[in-house]
């Protein structure tokens, strides 16, 4: 064959290959372009495929609820776990970050832990060169750039965990999420983990900035009640709360939380 002939089923070859591409639907497409090989790699449409993963697997994650109330902040997270082999107390889902900042975490909780423990030695950081408590706003920016980097970076993946952050600055209460990407944005009221566009969805019709915190968690518990049905069972979740005029955090589970439903 000559050297045309072969430039030409070689043309043929591409064209046919193009064709059979571009009846896929758009996923596989991406896919069998390998635009979901690597975090830094747009797709045409301008997605980052694997931070677009990295989300749904949050949305896996078991669900959590923070809320801003008028004497403080709390937030109230689903354990998930019934395992009666696993020592429920030590399965922790919030996590204290200082003693006026809590977090919790929805996704790959291996993932949560690194940034977890940055956040602590960060705030015991401030404390030392400072002498003074580390604003909740600053904590949740520096886990988001980290974050961020690693969207950004060729030879790492995005971190698959997105972040509830609560606490206390001065005698105002905070609450802010990061996502996969590194955004993060303060709340009101907010959910993550599972079933979050729904509880969100609840949290909009139903919240009121002057809530207590009492009233706020029984509000949190309702929502999740609706959204498990049969399955719900309060000794599952975990609660912890910051007053804003004692600024030390409190937490409960299981059978403590009964005082809340009444």
């Amino acid at each position: 064959m000559s050297f045309e002939g072969d430039k030409r089923k070689d043309f043929d070859i591409l064209s046919n290959s193009l064709k059979i591409n571009m009846d896929m639907p758009i996923d596989m497409q991406n896919q069998a372009m390998g635009y979901d090989r690597t975090a830094s790699m747009f797709s045409p449409e301008g997605h980052l495929l694997q931070v677009e993963y990295a989300e749904k697997t949050v949305r896996l994650g078991s669900s959590s609820i923070g809320m801003v109330c008028s004497d403080g902040v709390f937030i109230i997270a689903d354990k998930r776990i019934m395992d009666k082999l696993i020592v429920l107390k030590l399965a922790n889902k919030i996590h204290e970050i200082d003693s006026h900042i809590i977090v919790s975490v929805a996704g790959i909780v291996s993932d949560a832990r690194v940034l977890i423990e940055k956040a602590q030695v960060l705030a015991q950081q401030h404390r030392i060169t400072y002498d003074s408590a580390i604003e909740p706003e600053l904590v949740i920016k520096d886990i988001s750039n980290l974050k961020q980097q690693f969207s950004q970076y060729g030879g790492v993946r995005p971190f698959g965990v997105s972040l509830l952050v609560a606490g206390i600055n001065g005698k105002k209460s905070e609450l802010y999420t990061s996502d996969i990407t590194g955004n993060y944005f303060s709340y009101y009221a907010n959910a993550i983990g599972e079933g979050d566009e729904k509880i969100k969805e609840k949290l909009r019709e139903r919240y009121k900035q002057d809530l207590t915190i009492k009233k706020g968690v029984k509000l949190a518990l309702d929502i999740f009640e609706e959204m498990q049905g049969k399955k719900f069972d309060l000794n599952k979740f975990e609660l912890v709360y910051i007053e804003s005029e004692g600024k030390k955090l409190k937490k409960l589970e299981g059978e403590q939380l009964k005082e809340f439903v009444k």
